[in-house]
């Protein structure tokens, strides 16, 4: 009997941990797909492949050519397009998918939060919050606060963001988890008036959270994008385990 092949699309926290379970168990392979996007990333369990597909159709084609027997998406809350082509491709393959989405923050007493779908929708409300802004949305899609020139950005990534940026902005390369004394101490030094974060969820970088509700700060919090309709979702690892039949040691 073959050996099971799960393919992971990976780049997340819970992808490296997921690889790392599926490798230990006798008789199961697991390849791990990483989009290239960060230039170092860490160490993983099980094969790695590196670079993207070609879209549904490509990866369809890589399902069948190196035999997936299931697909999990473990990729991060808004790579919505990598989500779409994973479940157009395992549906025309008939290969079962799962995707692993770690669960997304929610407000409590004293936050003060402001949701919105897009970071254009973002990069409308700023001007009414002040003048110094901490983005923490990633190295892309900073091109949507390029038209605010009477505002300060600092914004922070693991590595250089892609312009076109805001022409008054100050780049933090710095890679979390970070403690709610970290980020206290970034919004102090820098002055900020409001955070702009996405709905990654997770406790890897909650912390900003903390940080703004202790000094009254506004968030303005990016909604993560819909799920395609009819995809099984699990919150970690043993919901994984447990939809592929491997939950038994």
């Amino acid at each position: 009997m073959p050996i099971p092949h799960v393919l992971v699309l990976g780049g997340t926290t819970e992808a490296r941990r997921l690889a790392a379970v599926l490798a230990d168990r006798p008789g199961v392979r697991v390849t791990t797909s990483l989009a290239g996007r960060v230039t170092r990333p860490g160490a993983l369990a099980g094969e790695v492949r590196t670079g993207g597909f070609g879209g549904a159709e490509g990866l369809a084609a890589w399902l069948r050519e190196h035999r997936v027997d299931a697909l999990v998406d473990a990729t991060h809350p808004f790579a919505e397009t990598i989500t779409a082509n994973a479940v157009r491709a395992a549906a025309a393959c008939r290969t079962p998918v799962v995707v692993l989405r770690r669960p997304g923050w929610h407000p409590g007493p004293g936050d003060r939060w402001y949701p919105v779908a897009s970071l254009p929708e973002a990069a409308a409300l700023l001007p009414g919050f002040g003048r110094r802004v901490l983005l923490t949305t990633g190295r892309l899609g900073l091109g949507a606060f390029a038209h605010l020139t009477g505002l300060h950005f600092v914004a922070r990534s693991v590595e250089p963001p892609e312009p076109p940026l805001p022409p008054d902005t100050r780049v933090l390369l710095a890679r979390g988890p970070f403690t709610v004394a970290d980020e206290t101490a970034v919004l102090r030094d820098h002055r900020i008036d409001v955070l702009v974060t996405k709905d990654s969820g997770g406790a890897a970088t909650a912390a900003k959270l903390t940080a703004a509700r202790d000094l009254a700060l506004p968030v303005v919090v990016v909604r993560r994008p819909p799920l395609p309709e009819g995809v099984p979702v699990v919150p970690d690892v043993p919901g994984v385990l447990e939809r592929l039949g491997l939950d038994a040691p």
